[in-house]
């Protein structure tokens, strides 16, 4: 049973961890640059300059969100459409933060508050298999977020200038390498019956939302089905 010292060392955010971090996420970082870049050109072509584009992926740091809203960009720009929007493709951030809270509870709401501005898929993901080791995972979280957002805003800069040599990501693959990682994780954390069948939950009811539910809640939906089956499924140790 975790108890609230091993909490409170996992949650440590050492130089050390924060660096750890950065570098373990640095080769995944190579690829957010090019669809920084990729957003960069794709949002001087909706009219932005290059300050708005890079204050924005400063200041929201969500690539997918950050796409979409372009999509809505106009001289008036819907604001409840476009709120809606983002909150729809960013609600699995919700479930992230509900995840990590028994750690996040441990350190000041400044520094609560200041991780999870920079928690991403690819972050959570790793902070999470560590954490799950019983190792520290706030510090590999912070780094890793650190580095995505470094690379994310260089990218956007890149691709206000350079954008049109990287303008289709997908013509080369890039686009399947975060799922890529994200199942390299899945791989290499516990290995069991249960585990498998919480996957194959949570992959199911993705797949069904993604064909019959609205856009972009097939992540939230199969976020909730693979949660509530853990939930319901305890491991033997939780059950003492």
């Amino acid at each position: 049973m975790t108890t609230t010292d091993d909490l409170r060392s996992q949650s440590a955010l050492t130089r050390r961890l924060v660096w750890a971090g950065f570098r373990e996420m640095l080769p995944i970082a190579l690829f957010v640059l090019v669809f920084g870049a990729a957003f960069g050109l794709a949002a001087l072509q909706q009219g932005l300059n290059t300050p708005w584009a890079v204050l924005m992926s400063s200041a929201v740091f969500a690539g997918a969100a950050q796409f979409a809203v372009l999509d809505l960009w106009g001289p008036q720009v819907p604001l409840l459409p476009l709120a809606l929007t983002v909150f729809a493709i960013n609600a699995r951030h919700l479930l992230m933060g509900a995840t990590l809270y028994p750690w996040l509870r441990q350190l000041p709401p400044a520094r609560r508050y200041g991780v999870m501005a920079l928690a991403s898929d690819s972050n959570w993901a790793l902070a999470m298999q560590a954490l799950g080791r019983g190792q520290p995972g706030l510090g590999l979280l912070l780094g890793g977020g650190l580095a995505l957002w470094v690379f994310w805003i260089i990218g956007t800069v890149l691709g206000t200038q350079v954008g049109s040599l990287i303008a289709d990501a997908r013509r080369w693959g890039l686009d399947m390498v975060m799922g890529c990682f994200l199942l390299a994780m899945v791989v290499g954390g516990e290995k069991n019956l249960r585990m498998l069948l919480i996957w194959v939950a949570a992959g199911g009811a993705s797949i069904a939302a993604w064909h019959w539910l609205p856009e972009n809640s097939h992540v939230v939906t199969g976020t909730l089905a693979g949660g509530l089956l853990g939930l319901l499924w305890k491991e033997k140790s939780d059950e003492r």
